[in-house]
């Protein structure tokens, strides 16, 4: 049974991530994120994590996703779009996206499939041992996340900045 709900949780969020993707409606693209973000959280509880759980709910089904809202109304999308793409920018956008390819392609090839024994210890879901993964193991992931939102953020403000000469 809990096979079921696993493969149905793992189809809503592959298929709401892809239409999230390929929607042309900036609105209906967010709100096919927040299905695939409660989508992940129900991941989540399967995995006895509770805490994670709702902490994905609270912090990215709440206060992600009013920022992206946030953002979507302060570009005011309904205007066409003003923002010209150049060579450069496009180059750029293509090497990034190559790289980031064959990074995931390396990593793919070079690692093995081995079956990991599950720990006896049911801690899986504690606060103590979340922190102390997420500090300790993931630390360089965790805070390369947080530039990345930071980046995001300095770019739609240099996206949506008026030129003094025209306004």
């Amino acid at each position: 049974m809990s096979e079921i709900f696993f493969y149905a949780l793992s189809a809503i969020a592959i298929a709401c991530s892809l239409l999230m993707l390929f929607q042309r409606n900036a609105m209906y693209s967010v709100l096919y994120l927040l299905v695939c973000f409660f989508a992940v959280a129900g991941l989540y509880i399967m995995l006895n994590a509770q805490f994670l759980a709702v902490v994905h709910i609270i912090v990215y089904a709440g206060a992600i996703m009013v920022l992206f809202l946030y953002v979507l109304m302060f570009l005011n999308l309904n205007t066409p779009a003003a923002f010209t793409k150049t060579n450069f920018l496009r180059m750029a956008a293509i090497m990034t996206g190559g790289s980031l390819f064959l990074l995931l392609f390396a990593s793919f090839y070079k690692s093995e499939l081995v079956e990991m024994p599950m720990p006896v210890t049911n801690t899986t879901g504690d606060v103590q041992t979340l922190g102390k993964v997420l500090f300790n193991e993931f630390l360089i992931p965790f805070e390369l996340t947080s530039v990345l939102f930071l980046s995001a953020m300095v770019g739609v403000i240099i996206m949506n900045k008026k030129d003094k000469a025209n306004g």
